[in-house]
């Protein structure tokens, strides 16, 4: 497994923008496929986009492409959500998550059962 931390939540306006950042140790980054997740009070944990290996392919949930994205930095062992124009409804506690594999291009993992490793969560509110 490997050691994931979130940082850059906060509290932001409707339409403003949040970057958050999700570092990882213990073991070889570029090793796993990252995704990001966020859970809502009284909702499930929602799959919002995930990254190949080495970030050439990345897959984004219908409801909020076109404003959010990831990126990552195998050099320093960050994968990166950018969110913009925020909606309220984006508000929830943001995780990212780890899967390892073999397959150097694989990104279609969009359920928390895939993923072997998380982080603790970053919490991200949208005032209307």
């Amino acid at each position: 497994q490997v050691q994931l931390v979130e940082s850059g939540g906060g509290l932001v306006q409707t339409g403003g923008s949040l970057r958050l950042s999700c570092a990882a140790s213990g073991r070889t980054f570029s090793d796993f496929v990252m995704g990001w997740f966020r859970q809502a009070p009284g909702k499930e944990r929602e799959f919002v986009t995930s990254i190949s290996r080495s970030g050439g392919n990345t897959y984004v949930t219908d409801s909020v492409k076109g404003r959010f994205t990831t990126s990552r930095d195998n050099t320093k062992n960050t994968v990166y959500l950018q969110m913009s124009s925020l909606k309220p409804e984006d508000t929830a506690v943001y995780y990212c998550a780890a899967k390892g594999t073999l397959r150097s291009t694989s990104y279609l993992y969009t359920s928390p059962m895939q993923y072997d490793s998380w982080g603790q969560g970053t919490q991200v509110t949208v005032s209307s």
